[in-house]
């Protein structure tokens, strides 16, 4: 079963490599750059935008961290409710901006509403994640722009953007920015996917949050579902996103409130040369045992 724990040497190797990147009492963090792109030569540009799970837990070493990657800007995309509910609330960092931009109003997590919300999370099938990804894309207009437009306007400024988990409405959100980018599906779902290694050191934890919750007090497999993150649900989001937004430029456009100038600029931004693989030094050039091998010098 896919949502069984991983083996911890696993989750730390992957862990210990791109796209993961270490902040301290932050879990789920990945850069968005070094992605391929459909525009010949070109990747996304590596340490310009995070991607995150809650950084209520930030450790000192974690702050640092933060300066030394040289993020200036953290996105919040959690409500008020949430944050009180978990007792998550936004922390103070020195140097560094948390603006706090809610994809979900206070009233959306009416009772009744998570409840409905938890409902359709339980199932852990594909279409109840389509329609949760198509309330938040209804929704997150407002947040998204905010993002959106730190992207065009402040290309040389690092930012990470996280909600709770740092899988369903930053997932939305990081796919939206590589789309726009002409990164392939493929690869989108790839990223996604990944949060399922991310969220790993956090399991018990959130299983502890989730067990205080009625409906998932005797359902330990719906819970797990809290824990899906795969390949095949971004991949179904993308085709929604398509056939019932029009696109990703067309919903940036109508629901977020850009202009296809916009756009142009953050896709601009958002790309770099791909980096030259390096020359192979000339076979003259060093020794070589007779089994080709190189003689150490």
């Amino acid at each position: 079963m896919d949502l069984e724990p991983l083996d911890p040497a696993y989750v730390a190797e992957q862990l210990s490599q791109p796209p993961f990147v270490s902040i301290s009492g932050v879990v789920n963090v990945r850069d968005l750059g070094s992605y391929p792109t459909h525009h010949p030569g070109m990747v996304t540009r590596p340490g310009l935008v995070y991607r995150s799970g809650e950084i209520s837990h930030i450790t000192p070493e974690g702050m640092q961290q933060l300066k030394e990657l040289g993020i200036t800007t953290i996105y919040d995309l959690r409500s008020e409710t949430e944050m009180l509910k978990y007792d998550t609330p936004i922390p103070t960092l020195d140097g560094i901006d948390v603006v706090h931009i809610p994809v979900f109003k206070t009233e959306d997590y009416s009772p009744e509403a998570m409840a409905k919300r938890f409902e359709l999370y339980a199932s852990g099938k594909t279409e109840a994640f389509m329609v949760l990804y198509s309330q938040i894309l209804d929704n997150a207009g407002p947040a998204f722009a905010v993002v959106l437009r730190h992207v065009r306007d402040r290309p040389d400024a690092p930012c990470l953007f996280h909600c709770t988990a740092g899988k369903d409405r930053t997932g939305i959100l990081a796919a939206i920015l590589l789309k726009l980018a002409g990164v392939d599906d493929e690869t989108i779902a790839r990223d996604y996917a990944l949060t399922r290694v991310g969220r790993e050191p956090a399991r018990e934890m959130i299983m502890k949050r989730l067990s205080k919750v009625p409906y998932f007090a005797t359902n330990t497999e719906a819970a797990l579902n809290m824990f899906s993150s795969r390949a095949e649900t971004m991949l179904a989001f993308l085709k929604m996103l398509e056939e019932r937004y029009g696109g990703v430029e067309e919903y940036v456009r109508k629901v977020v409130g850009l202009t296809d100038e916009d756009i142009a600029i953050i896709r601009k931004n958002f790309l770099v040369p791909a980096p030259q693989p390096q020359s192979q030094p000339h076979p003259e050039s060093s020794p070589a045992a007779p089994n080709g091998s190189h003689v150490p010098s």
